[in-house]
Protein backbone atom coordinates (compact mmCIF):
# COMPACT_ATOMS: atom_id res chain seq x y z
CA UNK A 1 0.00 0.00 0.00
CA UNK A 2 1.49 3.34 -1.04
CA UNK A 3 0.61 6.22 1.29
CA UNK A 4 1.58 9.84 0.71
CA UNK A 5 1.80 12.53 3.38
CA UNK A 6 0.82 16.17 2.90
CA UNK A 7 4.28 17.02 1.56
CA UNK A 8 4.06 14.28 -1.04
CA UNK A 9 6.65 12.09 0.67
CA UNK A 10 5.93 8.38 0.70
CA UNK A 11 5.19 6.85 4.09
CA UNK A 12 5.68 3.22 4.93
CA UNK A 13 2.73 1.29 6.32
CA UNK A 14 4.30 1.49 9.79
CA UNK A 15 4.81 5.25 9.53
CA UNK A 16 1.21 5.65 8.36
CA UNK A 17 -0.04 3.66 11.35
CA UNK A 18 2.06 5.76 13.74
CA UNK A 19 0.70 8.95 12.21
CA UNK A 20 -2.87 7.69 12.58
CA UNK A 21 -2.22 6.77 16.23
CA UNK A 22 -0.85 10.25 16.94
CA UNK A 23 -3.87 11.81 15.24
CA UNK A 24 -6.21 9.71 17.39
CA UNK A 25 -4.43 10.86 20.56
CA UNK A 26 -4.52 14.46 19.34
CA UNK A 27 -8.26 14.28 18.65
CA UNK A 28 -8.97 13.17 22.21
CA UNK A 29 -6.56 15.78 23.53
CA UNK A 30 -8.51 18.49 21.70
CA UNK A 31 -11.84 17.14 22.97
CA UNK A 32 -10.49 17.29 26.52
CA UNK A 33 -9.16 20.81 25.98
CA UNK A 34 -12.54 21.93 24.64
CA UNK A 35 -14.24 20.41 27.68
CA UNK A 36 -11.88 22.37 29.92
CA UNK A 37 -12.66 25.59 28.07
CA UNK A 38 -9.14 25.87 26.64
CA UNK A 39 -10.19 25.60 22.99
CA UNK A 40 -13.20 26.98 21.16
CA UNK A 41 -15.95 24.61 20.18
CA UNK A 42 -15.75 24.65 16.36
CA UNK A 43 -19.54 24.43 16.05
CA UNK A 44 -20.29 27.40 18.31
CA UNK A 45 -17.06 29.39 18.14
CA UNK A 46 -17.26 29.70 21.94
CA UNK A 47 -15.09 28.38 24.74
CA UNK A 48 -17.29 26.12 26.82
CA UNK A 49 -16.49 24.24 30.03
CA UNK A 50 -17.90 20.75 30.32
CA UNK A 51 -15.56 18.86 32.61
CA UNK A 52 -17.46 15.58 32.20
CA UNK A 53 -16.57 15.46 28.50
CA UNK A 54 -12.97 16.39 29.31
CA UNK A 55 -12.76 13.54 31.82
CA UNK A 56 -14.29 11.10 29.33
CA UNK A 57 -11.67 12.03 26.71
CA UNK A 58 -8.85 11.67 29.26
CA UNK A 59 -10.24 8.33 30.47
CA UNK A 60 -10.37 7.14 26.85
CA UNK A 61 -6.67 7.94 26.45
CA UNK A 62 -5.90 6.13 29.72
CA UNK A 63 -7.73 3.07 28.39
CA UNK A 64 -5.76 3.32 25.14
CA UNK A 65 -2.53 3.53 27.12
CA UNK A 66 -3.44 0.46 29.18
CA UNK A 67 -4.49 -1.61 26.16
CA UNK A 68 -1.38 -0.75 24.17
CA UNK A 69 1.08 -1.26 27.06
CA UNK A 70 4.19 -2.97 25.72
CA UNK A 71 3.08 -2.69 22.09
CA UNK A 72 4.04 0.89 21.21
CA UNK A 73 7.35 2.22 19.94
CA UNK A 74 9.00 4.56 22.47
CA UNK A 75 8.12 7.61 20.36
CA UNK A 76 4.38 6.87 20.54
CA UNK A 77 4.49 5.72 24.16
CA UNK A 78 6.21 8.96 25.17
CA UNK A 79 3.78 11.05 23.10
CA UNK A 80 0.77 9.44 24.76
CA UNK A 81 2.31 9.66 28.25
CA UNK A 82 3.25 13.32 27.84
CA UNK A 83 -0.19 14.17 26.45
CA UNK A 84 -1.89 12.44 29.38
CA UNK A 85 0.36 14.11 31.94
CA UNK A 86 -0.43 17.55 30.54
CA UNK A 87 -4.15 16.86 30.36
CA UNK A 88 -4.23 15.53 33.93
CA UNK A 89 -2.50 18.64 35.29
CA UNK A 90 -4.85 20.92 33.36
CA UNK A 91 -7.89 18.91 34.43
CA UNK A 92 -6.85 19.09 38.09
CA UNK A 93 -6.43 22.87 37.75
CA UNK A 94 -9.89 23.20 36.19
CA UNK A 95 -11.46 21.06 38.93
CA UNK A 96 -9.78 23.27 41.51
CA UNK A 97 -11.17 26.39 39.82
CA UNK A 98 -14.60 24.79 39.80
CA UNK A 99 -14.29 24.07 43.52
CA UNK A 100 -13.16 27.64 44.22
CA UNK A 101 -16.13 29.10 42.34
CA UNK A 102 -18.57 26.78 44.12
CA UNK A 103 -17.17 27.65 47.55
CA UNK A 104 -17.30 31.35 46.63
CA UNK A 105 -20.97 31.02 45.76
CA UNK A 106 -21.71 29.37 49.11
CA UNK A 107 -20.22 32.21 51.14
Amino acid sequence: MDQTNLNGDNLSDDEQQQLLFMMLVQQHQQIAQMGMGQLENPQTGEKERELKSAKFAIDTLVMLQEYTEGNLPDKLKNYLTETLNNLRVNYADEREKEGDSESGENQ
